[in-house]
């Protein structure tokens, strides 16, 4: 073989591999927040996560992105062990839509396809419809990429020595397999290139078969990678994808002559065989572990215990492989972590309203323990969204990082007002002030009003509400005239001589800072209107 054909077929395997990521990119920039509502669906039972797993792989075009999320997910308790592998065992089933598509001998329509695609990029100035042509481009280069390949691999027909030893000792095929999806890291790309030494007619479809079963292990190490830096929870999530990998490849290998003569019998040609061979173990393994995933979920705690004393401090859904792996899900991400954030400067807010008006100084230090959180969390928000927005995001997905970002420095401006609120209560104590009683009785109104429009702008925010949102906005008014007359009120009572000027002006700062919370928890019910829009624009779209 010579240095040529050698090159030939290693860019055969790169333009594969680059139209599995072209693909796949645009595909998630068509589908937009349509597939980050399908990855927010994926708290469901076991057969809800399998379906949503088979849906969302063929669109990244990677079982290992996928696999990458659901073990950010599980990182940061957005799902458990049992969710995640229904959409494991999903995943492994939607990646093989790449070989089932590889094996059709379409190349004079993928050349065709590629000059459409192309021109469509040329000629079509709208961002989405470039897309669209990018993606034909990608599915074109699947089959020129595998036509690349096939014409250097031919010689083997003269050649048959050269891979005799994979048909008398099966684990060299088996570790052939494997160690290629290692390096290529594209499980795809290992079978299209096993189609191709198949087609040749020099390995027999055992063989190639056991190929298929070291590059399924193979695959694995993407989501191991990716748990490494993660809690017990993630961890527990990669070994068991490795498990459902492991078990699965021992069960066909027991039964593997019989295996083979069931391939046999689904096609004619030796790529075809070899993809539904890929196709067909993954289908049997999710029915195998799909009745008993429960009871596989606690086998695998018992191999990896779960960790009982971790505490979850800063950000947790901001894993930096998803930006990777989806860029829809890390723009969710942001978006979750947005809510988290806002949810622990509410609590701030609620312990601000216990210390002035319950006098409980036991809260002051759990208040300046959360500003400090919620600062630290909002410059890794800042970073992660800056990251996120460089990759090329769709019109959709960067309007809703954008609005999302903005929410951040609301929220972070919420937690600097309940420092103040602090700071207040500690110079009325180191002054020895004190509130009237109906000072309280009002400044308590006042924290309660504050406090709903706050918790109904993160409930419409976590349930993406429009109406729920728009109880926010009238909450917000009656803030505002709220603190105009109790402003006027405490002035009235200032000049009676019924409370003292001291304490007075102090109030005087906590209804105007009340205010600007409920200002802020306005800004925040104004981002559901924005995923309101796109939601709109996208069915429009469609339309």
């Amino acid at each position: 073989m010579s240095i040529s054909a050698v090159l030939q077929v290693l860019a055969g395997v790169g333009v594969l591999i680059y139209g599995i990521i072209i693909m796949g990119d645009s595909l998630q920039i068509i589908a937009g927040d349509r597939l980050r509502k399908l990855i927010g669906s994926l708290t469901g039972t076991p057969i809800k996560g399998m379906m949503v797993g088979t849906l969302v792989t063929p669109i990244l075009q990677s079982s290992s992105a996928t696999t990458v999320m659901v073990v950010s997910f599980v990182d940061v308790g957005f799902m458990n062990l049992t969710q995640a592998i229904g959409v494991i065992l999903g995943a492994n089933i939607g990646t093989t839509v790449t070989g089932q598509l590889i094996a059709f001998d379409i190349t004079n329509v993928a050349y065709l396809c590629a000059l459409v695609g192309a021109a469509i990029c040329i000629l079509c100035h709208k961002k989405r419809r470039k897309q669209i042509g990018i993606g034909i481009i990608g599915f074109a280069l699947l089959f020129i990429g595998m036509n690349m390949m096939q014409e250097p691999l031919s010689f083997l027909k003269e050649r048959p020595d050269l891979l005799m030893a994979f048909g008398s000792h099966p684990f060299l095929a088996f570790m052939a397999g494997l160690v290629i999806t290692l390096i290529v890291q594209s499980s795809s790309a290992t079978v299209g290139l096993t189609m191709a030494v198949a087609a040749q007619g020099v390995i027999p479809l055992q063989t190639a078969i056991v190929i298929i079963l070291g590059d399924n292990i193979g695959t694995t190490i993407t989501a191991v990678i990716a748990s490494l830096g993660a809690n017990r929870s993630a961890k527990q999530a990669a070994a068991a994808h490795v498990m459902i990998k492991v078990l699965g490849t021992v069960v066909i290998l027991m039964v593997l002559p019989m295996y083979t003569m069931l391939i046999e019998q689904t096609a004619t040609t030796i790529p075809r065989q070899v993809a539904n061979a890929h196709t067909i173990f993954n289908i049997i393994i999710a029915f195998m572990f799909l009745p008993f995933v429960s009871q596989y979920a606690k086998f695998i705690r018992r191999v990896i215990p779960d960790d009982r004393n971790a505490a979850a401090t800063g950000t947790i859904y901001l894993n930096p492989a998803l930006i990777t792996a989806s860029r829809a899900a890390a723009v969710d991400a942001v978006r979750k972590e947005m809510i988290r954030l806002a949810s622990l400067t509410l609590q701030m807010i609620d312990n601000c309203r216990r210390i002035l008006i319950e006098n409980n100084e036991k809260l002051v230090d759990e208040v300046g323990r959360a500003e400090l959180n919620v600062n630290e969390m909002t410059h890794e928000i800042v970073r992660y969204s800056t990251e996120t927005g460089q990759t090329g995001l769709s019109t959709d997905l960067s309007l809703l990082l954008n609005s999302c970002t903005n929410a951040v420095g609301d929220v972070e401006r919420i937690g600097d007002h309940a420092t103040n609120l602090v700071e207040m209560y500690q110079h009325l104590q180191d002054n020895k002030l004190a509130f009237s009683q109906l000072a309280l009785e009002e400044g308590n109104e006042m924290f309660e009003l504050v406090i709903s429009a706050l918790s109904k702008s993160i409930q419409a925010l976590e349930d993406e509400n429009p109406a729920l949102a728009r109880e926010v906005l009238a909450l917000e008014e009656r803030i505002d005239y709220m603190e105009k007359t109790l402003r006027s009120q405490h002035i009235a009572r200032l000049n009676a001589g019924g409370c003292t000027p001291g304490a007075g002006v102090i109030f005087i700062d906590i209804l105007s800072n009340l205010e600007r919370v409920g200002d802020h928890a306005n800004n925040l019910a104004m981002v559901v209107f924005d995923i309101e829009r796109l939601h709109h624009s996208t069915k429009n779209a469609k339309a």
